[in-house]
């Protein structure tokens, strides 16, 4: 039995194609797993917090498909990643505190007819980059139009049209 399992999955870091295939198909369901239990915020809000979960379990899980490391304690990992984007997840929802904390403000850029210079600096942003924002958005290049413009928690620019 164990012999069979090394000659599908191999070990240590001599690996054919088959036994890496073999593992990538193992780590393909382990992350399906993993990512079921984070919950679905982890691809669908892309916040700072949901983008570390996608790249610590892309790099910690591709190394148990190479055999750069135990497949066990990979695993175990990220199964520990994943309940602490949960748990982070969950405090953001119930702690205002905790959510300024981890995922941050929106900033305002423009407002008033006029782009915020501070807040401009201060979310790495420059007017022309507002623009894009705006003709994304708002599908416009018309600031008259524009009533104000934030850097959202996202990193995303959006804009909100004046009222007629």
């Amino acid at each position: 039995m164990k012999d069979t399992f090394i000659q599908i999955f191999g070990e240590g870091k001599d690996l054919s194609m088959l036994q890496m295939s073999s593992r990538g198909v193992i780590m393909f369901f382990i992350a399906l797993i993993l990512i079921r239990i984070s919950g679905r915020r982890s691809f669908g809000l892309r916040m700072p917090l949901d983008n570390i979960i996608s790249i610590l379990l892309g790099a910690i899980m591709s190394r148990a498909v190479v055999g750069a490391s135990a497949f066990l304690p990979v695993v175990v990992c990220c199964l520990t990643i994943v309940s602490l984007h949960r748990l982070l997840g969950w405090l953001v929802v119930y702690s205002k505190t905790i959510a300024g904390w981890v995922e941050g403000e929106k900033i305002p850029l423009y407002q008033k007819g006029d782009f915020d210079d501070n807040c401009l600096k201060r979310g790495l942003v420059r007017p022309e980059d507002v623009m894009q924002g705006i003709r994304r958005s708002a599908l416009t290049e018309d600031l008259n139009t524009i009533d104000k413009v934030y850097l959202e928690r996202n990193g995303e620019i959006s804009a909100v049209k004046k009222q007629n």
